[in-house]
């Protein structure tokens, strides 16, 4: 049984062929398989696929305002990603230097030894231009400085030393007689600390690192370190840590009243638990110091103050 296939005749051709020629063509067809192009052309899309292929690009132009508003709204958040984490897994690999080290490297060659301010310039300046760190920065900074200096306080904790920038800026406002203890459980980051904070010109007496978690030292401070109170706190470290340590120092008794402490970057990225819990406690007179992210722009933070009250 032969299988009838289609013939294709350029129009051009039609008027010229006789009724004989016509038949001789269509004899020859029904034994010739046909062209692999005749079998190409004779194929029909589905109108679903093609109503498909057509509204594709429509959907696709249509999300294109959807992705520039976007960009245009987190534009600061994708600098901060490209900054923070960006630049700084490609200068790991191109320098073999972690970030702090390379900060530290950038401060030795650009700060006056012994002079704290010229420290805090040169980390600024690097932070800002150069790569980013989290540190408090200037303009967070210059209200850590007002609260020191009217608290004037004898003995200070810090948890979270990272590299050394918070710690030099506390020590720098403390009355002579004061002794901070600055806790940094990062044992290469503690290290750059320290080379930051005796070339700020600060000696053991003033300033004394420890190199442990903080919800190790907290518990110890009383029995290993002698203290009996604790006038300001200055949190800076893990933010899931905030709340827990907070609650560690309301226990162990060296909060007083009139303590202050002040937790930087309870907004962004933010520390809830904290916050909640500073809210329902009643333990404290609190405030928050809005303000942008260090060294950025259009990402909002802020920065807690409490007051100790003790328990009423």
């Amino acid at each position: 049984m032969h299988m009838i296939h289609k013939l294709f005749i350029p129009s051009g051709l039609l008027p010229s062929l006789t009724h004989t020629h016509t038949h001789t063509l269509l004899c020859h067809s029904a034994l010739a398989p046909a062209p692999r192009s005749s079998l190409l052309t004779s194929v029909q899309l589905p109108p679903s696929l093609l109503e498909t292929r057509m509204v594709s690009p429509a959907i696709a132009l249509a999300f294109i305002p959807l992705l520039l508003t976007l960009l245009i709204r987190y534009r600061f958040y994708f600098v901060l990603f490209y900054r923070a984490i960006l630049v700084r897994m490609w200068k790991d690999c191109v320098t073999g230097l972690s970030r702090e080290e390379r900060a530290y490297q950038y401060v030795l060659t650009n700060a006056t030894p012994g002079d704290p301010d010229s420290i805090l310039d040169a980390f600024d300046v690097w932070c800002s231009k150069v790569e980013f760190i989290s540190n408090i920065g200037p303009k967070k900074g210059k209200v850590l400085d007002r609260l020191l200096m009217e608290q004037s306080p004898l003995t200070v904790l810090e948890l979270g030393a990272h590299c050394g920038y918070s710690t030099v800026r506390i020590a720098r406002a403390l009355p002579l007689g004061a002794r901070l203890y600055s806790i940094e459980m990062d044992q290469r980051n503690a290290a750059i600390a320290e080379k930051i904070i005796r070339l700020a010109g600060f000696d053991d007496d003033t300033v004394e690192l420890i190199v442990n978690p903080s919800d190790e030292v907290i518990p110890r401070l009383r029995s290993d370190y002698g203290l009996e109170r604790l006038d300001f706190v200055f949190m800076d470290h893990w933010k899931k840590s905030y709340c827990p340590d907070l609650q560690m120092l309301e226990g162990s008794g060296l909060l007083g009243k009139g303590s202050m402490i002040v937790a930087d970057n309870v907004l962004f990225p933010g520390a809830p638990k904290f916050l909640r819990h500073i809210r329902k406690s009643g333990l404290y007179e609190w405030k928050i110091h809005r303000a942008t992210l260090e060294y950025s722009k259009g990402i909002r933070d802020g920065m807690a103050e409490l007051v100790y009250q003790g328990i009423k």
